[in-house]
């Protein structure tokens, strides 16, 4: 701007920058300055006119001490170009607006936020980035990157491969006998093992590169295995120690004096194609509704009856299989414990697939210690004057038998775990574009 129309024009722009945050926001135009100037002064109330050799006669300094060009060119700053050189790896790894908004998210841009940016969302913050970002290097804009790649044949059958190998155990345990028996056992605890592995290494319970390398919480494994031993041996060995015993070791069956619950483990290894199907439902229900949302307060809205409907359906399922195997194997089928442990499981699951390693890791760890303590209190209660060790395990079994701690315990943590997934699993950034499924 040159000639008189400098020094006014200077001086309203400075005063405006004061109550700018940050220096975002342009407030008015140049045109509006112009009017303003014309009838004689600002049209804010309470605001005397400012005469032009206040802010730039001859001889004077501008209002604030600086050029007259230094506040236009602050107030010709592009904010949204500032913002994508701030986050310029996020902007040029990016396959999709969705992806750029969820990375913002998580670098705690809200849509309030994105209105500094005069933006009504974040959203629609990340869809100018990304249309500008393809523009400057030539990348077409792909908006069909939204949809949810569609799951294969492989991870249905890496989900059914669990409950293959856990019957075929079973089947060999009630075909067998002695030392027989035994070495059946053992090689049918490694081949579901390595089943469960490869489900969880490919296909939709699979981290897919989004968790980094390592950033797994120690013990995690560990307190998985654990919970599943007990779900196996854990109830028998509780409803044996209230009585006196045990006398004997396992013998592979329900009926013994150390009986094992093989209808609830079988359930749960039955349970890994609804689980698989549970987060490819989930996964590719939330990316549509990412598609859809204008914010994020919306999006956090329908998502969080996604994530309790697909939870819902997947407990329907495993209380079919418990209910199914306890029939075929003339067992008690465990409902409650079950239905418990296998939620725990899927949850935790859920979240550490969606880069929340450290609450699953918590969780099963308080959920197994816990089961562990219970055992302990009830053997140690045999020493002299520890007696009172045992009064609320010998409680909970009178009221409800041995499995109620299982299902006590890992209910508490499953529903623990549920609220945290409520908040975190609802959230753009746990949603963002991890690398391809193998």
């Amino acid at each position: 701007m040159s000639g008189p129309v400098s020094g006014p024009a200077s001086g309203l722009e400075e005063l405006e920058e004061r109550g700018n945050r940050g220096g975002l926001e342009d407030r008015g135009d140049r045109g509006e300055r112009g009017e303003r100037r014309d009838r004689g002064g600002d049209d804010r109330p309470g605001t005397p006119a400012v005469p032009a050799r206040a802010a730039g006669g001859p001889g004077e300094p501008p209002v604030s001490g600086r050029s007259p060009s230094g506040p236009s060119r602050r107030g010709a700053a592009d904010p949204v170009k500032t913002l994508m050189h701030r986050h310029r790896d996020l902007c040029e790894q990016a396959v999709d607006p969705l992806e750029i908004a969820a990375g913002l998210e998580a670098h705690g841009v809200t849509d309030r936020t994105a209105a500094r940016f005069r933006h009504r969302d974040v959203f629609s913050l990340a869809e100018e980035m990304y249309a500008r970002i393809s523009r400057d290097t030539g990348t077409p804009v792909r908006h069909e990157a939204a949809a949810a790649p569609p799951m294969g044949l492989g991870p249905v059958a890496l989900g059914l491969l669990p409950g293959v190998l856990g019957a075929a155990t079973v089947a060999g345990l009630r075909l067998t006998e002695g030392q027989t028996r035994l070495a059946v056992a053992a090689l049918g605890v490694l081949a579901v093992g390595l089943g469960l592995r490869a489900m969880l290494r490919h296909g939709p319970l699979s981290t897919g590169g989004r968790t980094p390398a390592g950033a797994h919480t120690p013990g995690t494994r560990a307190w998985t295995c654990l919970l599943l031993a007990y779900a196996l041996l854990g109830d028998g060995l509780l409803g044996a120690a209230v009585t006196g015993g045990p006398d004997v070791l396992p013998d592979g069956t329900a009926a013994g004096a150390w009986p094992m619950a093989t209808a609830p483990v079988l359930a749960l290894a039955l349970a890994g194609a609804p689980a698989v199907w549970t987060a490819h439902l989930f996964a590719a229900g939330a990316r549509r509704k990412m598609a859809t949302s204008c914010g994020l307060e919306e999006f956090a809205a329908s998502v969080r009856p996604l994530l309790l409907g697909t939870f819902g359906l997947f407990l329907c399922a495993l209380a079919a299989l418990a209910t199914v195997c306890g029939a075929a194997l003339d067992e008690p089928a465990g409902h409650a414990q079950t239905l418990a442990l296998g939620a725990l499981l899927l949850l935790a699951r859920l979240l550490t697939v969606h880069g929340f390693t450290r609450a699953p890791a918590v969780a099963l760890g308080v959920a197994a210690m816990a089961e562990v303590t219970a055992q302990a209190c009830v053997l140690a209660a045999r020493l002299p004057g520890c007696r009172l060790l045992a009064t609320p395990v010998d409680t909970l079994v009178a009221l409800w038998g041995p499995g109620s701690v299982q299902a006590l315990v890992c209910g508490a943590a499953a529903l623990a775990l549920l609220v945290h997934a409520s908040r975190t699993l609802t959230r753009a950034s746990a949603h963002a574009r991890a690398e391809e499924q193998p």
